[in-house]
């Protein structure tokens, strides 16, 4: 039941991911990875107001919908060539709300 749970929210989560990053490109041009950060912090959010509500929500929202639909990976990628373009402080601007906000998305969600 529990890989049941995760396979359907990752079935939801990894399409809706690429959805969202889809067009928030469309929207605005900018050296600041908007999409990701939305991504990540709306998945935080998600996380933190599912994960403590029941085992099967924190399977079928938490590890399922929120782990496919956050990204880590392309966090760390968009950070790196962030730094390596040589815009260190766009960089630690990513690195810093990235942090703060998505601590707080989760902190918010678990309050909730």
């Amino acid at each position: 039941m529990r890989v049941f749970l995760i396979i359907i929210g990752a079935g939801i989560g990894a399409p809706l991911r690429y959805l969202v990053d889809k067009h928030m490109k469309k929207l605005h041009k900018n050296s600041l990875p908007l999409e990701t950060l939305l991504i990540n912090v709306l998945g935080s959010f998600v996380i933190g107001i599912t994960v403590h509500r029941s085992a099967n929500m924190g399977f079928l929202f938490g590890t399922g919908f929120a782990g496919s639909f956050t990204t880590w990976s392309t966090f760390a990628l968009e950070s790196h060539d962030l730094i390596k373009d040589k815009k260190r402080g766009i960089a630690w601007i990513y690195l810093a709300l990235t942090l703060v906000l998505g601590v707080s998305a989760a902190a918010v969600g678990n309050l909730i």
